[in-house]
């Protein structure tokens, strides 16, 4: 009896144990949409804090619907971003570990997740309000031009990515119909701002001369431009917090004029932050330095605590 010999390929990601190949493509799947970077929509929260919303259930519950979408949103778009880039990121001391660009799963395979999980999000989106729902269809078509044309073009590229994040802040507002604080769109865009300059001068220092070949668009930028960029950002995002801590609008709205001591805590924030990049070569990834770095994750966190004990002890909180 002839002696059976031929092999069966196997798809990237799968082994010979079906279940343990499943679970391995489920796993690379879930970490090409980035839980870890999922931090960033917290700004999602920021609209419930200030609204003096925080305690009201239904109001929270929406929230965090919101916020559970927006979680989705940003996984899709790390998903299709990695599709795109695989190649350059293949030429990246860091991204090329990454499961798409590693071949750990294929690009198909994970663009046909990717649209499932965002017609999911779009769809809880727009049962939560029609307002809502086009707030997170802007922010996906946003951030579908940004992988396409606008990340291609100097200064719109990081601006695209400030707007994305001010669009979260509008849509936590818009999630529990609140008004949209002008105040919270520019503290946004210009912490946001700071946060993508930042990253683009470690990515820049970090790659050296492989840094174009990596990403084109950083040819246009030099550390000193950076920097320079950095500290107009850094000092502007200082200013507009204490203007609006200071300000009789803010003192009238919270029945407190003591708003002003939560100053210290963007200020250290922020200097350790620039600590990081600068002795530390960190700031490629935000999230990561926020909950790798003991004392600014200590720093966010004890100002979250001192501006829930100042803006709601007024209206009976915490009393």
């Amino acid at each position: 009896m002839a002696r059976r010999t031929s092999t069966q390929a196997q798809a990237p990601g799968l082994s010979g144990d079906g279940g343990a190949g499943r679970r391995s493509v489920v796993n690379h799947f879930l970490r090409s949409l980035r839980p870890e970077q999922w931090t960033k929509n917290l700004v999602v929260f920021a609209g419930l804090l200030f609204a003096r919303e925080l305690f009201n259930p239904v109001a929270l519950g929406r929230t965090c619907t919101a916020f559970g979408a927006f979680c989705l949103l940003s996984g899709v778009v790390y998903v299709f971003n990695d599709i795109m880039d695989r190649e350059a990121d293949r030429q990246h001391p860091i991204k090329k570990s990454r499961p798409i660009a590693s071949g750990a799963i294929s690009p198909g395979l994970a663009g046909g997740g990717a649209a499932v999980l965002a017609a999911v999000a779009l769809s809880v989106a727009f049962l939560m309000s029609w307002s809502f729902g086009l707030v997170a269809v802007s922010y996906l078509a946003l951030q579908a031009l940004y992988s396409g044309p606008l990340k291609h073009i100097v200064i719109l590229d990081v601006l695209t990515i400030a707007i994305g994040f001010v669009l979260r802040a509008v849509a936590g507002a818009v999630a529990i119909d609140v008004p949209i604080s002008h105040w919270l769109l520019v503290v946004t865009i210009l912490l946001a701002l700071f946060l993508g300059l930042s990253k683009r001068r470690h990515e820049l220092v970090m790659l050296a001369n492989g840094a174009i070949g990596h990403r084109p668009i950083l040819g246009e930028y030099s550390p000193y431009l950076l920097d320079q960029m950095i500290s107009v950002v850094t000092a502007s995002t200082l200013v507009a917090y204490i203007f609006y801590c200071i300000s009789p609008e803010t003192s009238q709205k919270f029945g407190t004029d003591l708003l002003g001591l939560t100053i210290p805590f963007p200020l250290y924030g922020i200097f350790r932050y620039l600590y990081l990049v600068h002795q530390r070569e960190g700031g490629g990834s935000p999230s990561q330095m926020l909950m790798n770095d003991r004392p600014l994750l200590v720093c966010v966190a004890l100002w979250a605590l001192a501006v829930v004990a100042i803006v709601y002890r007024p209206f009976g909180f915490g009393a």
